[in-house]
């Protein structure tokens, strides 16, 4: 147990944490922080222990196998419970959650595989991109909340014709216009923010899968190809001393 391992570990201890706080209607005078303020700062916390833990690791020379798998896991929990809750919330669309969970598990699996041949497969840059996009669009998501309930009361929000919304089109008024804007109105454009950064969420989730599917295969591929080489060099030595 290193340090960086112990971040990792203290991210994994925050997800249970979030989930209770998101999901959890309470009183500000209860502790004293708004909801959607904790819930926003718990999230921000645990994303900073993932930089955090491998920028250490890499700085005190103690990457090791063990923090390289458990990472990846972290992650993977702190972003399907959020998502999940946000959907409890009718925060953020369910196809979207979905999608993005199945490809957590994907690559999860594929990572066991890789795993068990004893080849560990390293985070990607796409796979960063799409950690930091997430954090961003879900303390949006939350920060947007109005008592945990989304500020703007439809269960389809358009991303192409968004100004369509009533509440939507009012903030975009005020943000252009004379009248002064109000906390709703600001709840309103980042929801509204948050719902479009949500389909940079699910492009940047399916294209860094594709790469971890396609090292993956050129991996396989590439030691099938150095074994039938290995194999066919074996033959031929053999048919030499024959001779």
């Amino acid at each position: 147990m290193n340090l960086p391992n112990a971040l990792t570990l203290l991210r994994i201890c925050i997800v249970p944490l979030l989930v209770v706080v998101l999901l959890t209607n309470f009183s500000e005078s209860w502790i004293g922080v708004p909801q959607h303020v904790l819930g926003v700062g718990l999230i921000l916390v645990a994303a900073s222990t993932d930089f955090l833990d491998g920028y250490l690791a890499r700085r005190r020379g103690e990457v090791s196998r063990l923090g390289t798998l458990l990472d990846p896991i972290a992650d993977k929990l702190l972003i399907s419970a959020a998502l999940i809750s946000l959907v409890e919330n009718r925060l953020a669309p369910a196809w979207a959650v979905v999608i993005v969970v199945c490809r957590e598990f994907a690559v999860t699996a594929l990572r066991s595989v890789a795993a068990s041949a004893g080849w560990v497969i390293p985070a990607s840059r796409m796979g960063k991109l799409k950690m930091f996009s997430q954090v961003v669009t879900i303390a949006l998501l939350i920060t947007s909340s109005v008592s945990g309930q989304p500020p703007v009361q439809t269960r389809a929000f358009p991303v192409i014709a968004f100004w369509t919304v009533p509440e939507m089109h009012t903030a975009i008024q005020h943000l252009i216009g004379p009248a002064a804007l109000t906390s709703l109105d600001v709840r309103v454009l980042l929801y509204g923010l948050g719902r479009g950064l949500l389909w940079i969420v699910v492009f940047s989730a399916c294209w860094s899968m594709y790469g971890y599917f396609y090292q993956f295969y050129i991996h396989v591929h590439g030691a099938r190809g150095r074994t039938d080489a290995k194999r066919q060099q074996t033959a031929v030595t053999l048919a030499e001393k024959m001779d």
